[in-house]
């Protein structure tokens, strides 16, 4: 299950008048595998400040909304990471700080000395867009994670929660069930495609 970037307010309103919230929390005490990138990392958070909003607290962490700075404040950056011996690049837009990660939280990034990616199990945030970078280290640590369903081809089912429905007639599992894809803007989307099969089953 991928959050993507966007207007953490927006997509909190979205998921609790559709009802996903809880689906969402159903799906992480399962063994999902859950992404969140920036807006994303901030929905997955225990408690959210700048200001203070409500969250699906799922990872222990405290979050600082838009801390980076405001949109002209967005820059493209490289920082440690325990995923490859190389930096990481990653690009901030309007991105939100991780001012505390709890103890069972993995730091896997760093960027000026802040969290920049953290993992718990299968719940892994971002405060940054890896899928704007060339560099799939992310992408390919994320479909490593054991998700909490697999399609019977073998492949991980991957749902990614937004608000523009894209019919996708070429995603259909051996069982001739149809599928849509589901993302805040195609730019976003299509990278995950590249490396994973993104499947939420049509209503």
């Amino acid at each position: 299950m991928i959050l993507p970037g966007g207007e953490s307010t927006t997509q909190l309103q979205f998921l609790g008048e559709e009802g996903l919230a809880e689906a969402i929390g159903r799906f992480a005490k399962q063994g999902g595998a859950i992404f969140g990138t920036c807006a994303g990392a901030i929905l997955l958070a225990t408690q959210v400040e700048n200001p203070r909003q409500d969250s699906l607290k799922l990872l222990d962490m405290t979050v600082l909304r838009n801390a980076y700075g405001r949109q002209i404040a967005s820059d493209v950056v490289s920082g440690p990471t325990k995923l490859k011996k190389e930096p990481l690049e990653m690009v901030f837009i309007r991105g939100p700080i991780i001012e505390r990660a709890g103890p069972d939280v993995a730091v896997l990034a760093e960027y000026a000395g802040k969290p920049a990616l953290v993992q718990r199990d299968n719940i892994l945030a971002a405060t940054f867009h890896p899928e704007l970078t060339d560099d799939t280290t992310v992408h390919e640590h994320f479909s490593a994670c054991r998700g909490g369903n697999e399609a019977g081809s073998g492949q991980r089912e991957v749902l990614i929660v937004g608000k523009e429905k894209m019919a996708d007639p070429d995603a259909r599992d051996p069982d001739g069930r149809e599928y849509s894809l589901c993302a805040w803007g195609t730019r976003a989307a299509a990278p995950w495609r590249k490396l994973l099969r993104v499947m939420t089953r049509r209503t």
